[in-house]
């Protein structure tokens, strides 16, 4: 079955988080991986700082080959970044076992990778290679991907979503809550009236979902 994880790096221990060391309150996150004859490829995002020459921001490293700003917008920078294939870390082990990055993402802590393989195998087996690289790697999340969970996603729209993530996040749900319809419509820029209507719109498609999925059970009459 299909497995998604997350595993942690110490920021300095990737080859990105020089910019740290200029830059302590930047967050990178990389687009995409594009393992293709030999070479790991990366499109990612610097966010949090404006700067008039990014590139320089981040010291010479043996495990990166070249890099070049691709596009700027306000405080945003994409650059593009070729690997050294023949230096050890997290990308170039993905895509020796073949694992795709699903995105990743550095502050000045760490960097947070989510991956996704065709099953558990994959994993462990990425997970054991870093090891042998003395890769200081740290599973934080394991889940299995389900039909229910797919389903489930598919039943809610955007703002539904995001609505249902902020209420459970700010403690809508507990007894008594921990936050009121009026907090959450500020922080979602709506009216607390929008707010509820995304929220019972949202419980009811999860409700309606869910219980799709279940076996049928038969009731007898008394």
């Amino acid at each position: 079955m299909a497995t998604e994880a997350t595993f942690t790096v110490p920021s300095d221990e990737f080859p990105l988080g020089t910019v740290f060391n200029q830059l302590p309150n930047v967050t990178v996150t990389l687009e995409r991986l594009i393992p293709a004859q030999d070479v790991v490829i990366p499109y990612f995002w610097v966010r949090g700082t404006e700067v008039d020459d990014i590139e320089s921001e981040f010291t010479e490293h043996p495990g990166v080959k070249g890099m070049r700003l691709v596009d700027s917008v306000e405080d945003e920078y994409l650059l593009r970044l070729k690997w050294a294939m023949d230096y050890d870390d997290v990308l170039t082990v993905l895509a020796e076992t073949e694992v795709p990055l699903i995105e990743a993402t550095g502050t000045n802590q760490q960097w947070t990778f989510e991956i996704r393989g065709d099953n558990r195998s994959d994993l462990a087996a990425f997970q054991e290679r870093c090891r042998e690289l003395d890769i200081p790697v740290k599973l934080t999340k394991l889940c299995a991907l389900t039909p229910v969970e797919t389903e489930t996603e598919a039943a809610l729209t955007d703002t539904q979503q995001e609505a249902l993530v902020l209420a459970y996040e700010r403690g809508y749900f507990e007894s008594p809550r921990e936050v009121t319809l009026e907090v959450l419509g500020d922080e979602l820029g709506i009216s607390q009236q929008a707010v509820g209507s995304r929220l019972r719109g949202g419980l009811k498609n999860v409700l309606g979902s869910t219980l799709s999925a279940l076996p049928i059970q038969s009731r007898s009459d008394t």
